[in-house]
């Protein structure tokens, strides 16, 4: 299942261990000027995509590096956002959603999961080991118990915390960029992560704790394949960000793939995305951040979106990584 090892040989051509990382200026954004690896949203994609481009000189597949890739902000107690340590739901429940997919139609996905860390794996073992794409809630949970994956509380003492100082006032308000401001109460949002081969072999992943306070059983875009992920072979792959409810109503992800599909650049389809969300809701989002991050078959990236402050992260043939500002379409 998933990208042969044959489809990464190239990548034991690649260079040396991962490079540090650097925050490339503004102008560059618009190009990394070499083909791009490894993609993946926010500042904290760094750290994930080190870890995916570790595992693929290591000899792993497309779908081992987004996976190990997504495990990182997964485990990270710092973020927030993703795995443990995600805030919880106004209930009380942190609930994850999960999906990982590559380019020959193969996709497992999770969604409003309890109790397993690592979502992202649990999504990959639903790809390998069912006839599914999606499993949710207790059944997902009974599916990771019974594949072996060890329970845990994901709720921290600090998620914990945050959760009851918000429930003295319990409003909720979403805030645009608040996930590069890490300990924030309303730190919401998701990895998502694009690779591909030097041959142009691509897959994905991306992996969230959704919105902090979220009404409970609420599931955004980020396990949907068409919304918050899509790759399609001979095209390129595709993720989204932000406040999930807007990148849903347009299948986000899918929109850009199409796009892309037509003869659009990376930059140019996620960038008709964001026009569409804005031309179709209006007012509705004038304080809403919603971005999308491309990556075609030949390693050129595209991103954008609604308001300044989106980044992310692009690493090269050789192991380098550099943060980019996105284009948006309002100015700060």
């Amino acid at each position: 299942m998933g990208i042969s090892r044959r489809d990464t040989l190239g990548f034991a051509l690649a260079g040396a261990a991962a490079a540090g990382t650097a925050r490339a200026a503004p102008a560059a954004a618009k190009s990394t000027g070499t083909a791009a690896l490894i993609v993946s949203t926010w500042d904290f994609g760094t750290a994930a995509n080190a870890a995916a481009y570790s595992r693929l000189k290591a000899g792993g597949t497309l779908i081992d590096a987004v996976e190990a890739g997504a495990q990182v902000p997964e485990k990270d107690l710092s973020n927030h956002s993703v795995g443990m340590g995600g805030y919880p739901d106004r209930d009380g429940h942190v609930t994850l959603d999960a999906i990982i997919m590559d380019d020959r139609g193969h996709a497992g996905a999770v969604a409003a999961l309890e109790g397993y860390v690592h979502a992202i794996s649990v999504a990959r073992r639903i790809m390998e080991r069912t006839p599914h794409t999606m499993l949710v809630g207790d059944g997902a949970a009974q599916f990771a118990r019974e594949q072996g994956f060890t329970t845990q509380n994901l709720l921290t003492p600090e998620a914990e915390a945050a959760w009851k100082e918000w429930l003295k006032k319990a409003e909720y308000k979403p805030v645009a960029n608040i996930e590069n401001q890490r300990g924030s109460a309303l730190d919401h949002d998701t990895i998502g992560i694009l690779a591909r081969s030097p041959e142009g072999r691509l897959a994905g992943a991306c992996t969230t704790s959704g919105m902090a306070f979220k009404l409970r059983g609420r599931v955004g875009d980020s396990p949907q394949a068409g919304c918050g992920l899509l790759v399609e072979p001979g095209v390129g792959a595709a993720t989204a960000t932000g406040v999930g409810e807007e990148v849903t109503r347009i299948a986000g992800a899918a929109r850009v793939i199409g796009s892309m599909r037509m003869g659009l650049s990376a930059m140019a389809a996620c960038r008709e995305a964001v026009e569409h969300i804005v031309g179709l809701r209006g007012e509705a989002v004038k304080d809403a951040q919603v971005a999308f991050l491309a990556i075609d078959k030949d390693g050129q990236v595209g991103a954008f979106a609604i308001q300044p402050g989106f980044t992310y992260a692009v690493t090269d043939e050789s192991g380098h990584t550099q943060v980019h500002p996105s284009q948006s379409l309002r100015r700060a």
